[in-house]
């Protein structure tokens, strides 16, 4: 049994890892077995600049957070050496920056994730790994919206131009 300071503890990392789960917008759980400390070191490095929080974590404190936020199918995935990156701020940045990775490093694996407050597995985290930015998405919006008032008004001229035909000139 063990002591009631370890108790204790585990019980501070379960909480907050139960806060970060629930505040966060998505998050995706990797395996990162086989890479070196110098590899690990650059993808925190992105994750720090892209606002995600990675961490390691332990299987079973994970899975008990992940129960206390209704995230409990994360624990089918809760095998081997398991890592953990959250984001508040913004929803595709953990699922992009771990994919582009596991892309380039065999050993490193994408096991699960959360998007929009349900349990997603690893084939839908590289989905959403490949769904352009946000700024890419606006401006494909606007030029799509311009396009068409661009054909609008083309189409405007031409009835103009041909309603204007028939008519006799003023001199």
């Amino acid at each position: 049994m063990p002591s009631e300071k370890v108790l204790q503890a585990k019980q501070e990392v379960v909480a907050n890892l139960t806060e970060k789960l629930t505040a966060a917008k998505a998050g995706v759980v990797v395996d990162y077995s086989g890479i070196t400390v110098a590899e690990d070191t650059v993808l925190r490095r992105k994750m720090r600049e892209a606002g995600v929080d990675y961490a390691v974590v332990k299987n079973t404190l994970l899975g008990r957070a992940a129960d206390n936020c209704g995230f409990g199918d994360l624990k089918s995935v809760l095998e081997g050496t398991t890592a953990l990156a959250v984001s508040d701020t913004d929803e595709l940045a953990p699922a992009k920056i771990l994919c582009e990775y596991a892309e380039k490093n065999d050993n490193f694996k994408v096991k699960a994730g959360f998007f929009e407050g349900k349990v997603v597995d690893a084939a839908t985290v590289q989905s959403l790994a490949k769904v352009p930015p946000k700024e890419v998405l606006l401006s494909m919006f606007v030029g799509g919206l311009n396009s068409m008032v661009a054909g609008l008004a083309r189409a405007l001229n031409a009835v103009a131009e041909k309603q204007g035909e028939g008519a006799p000139a003023e001199a």
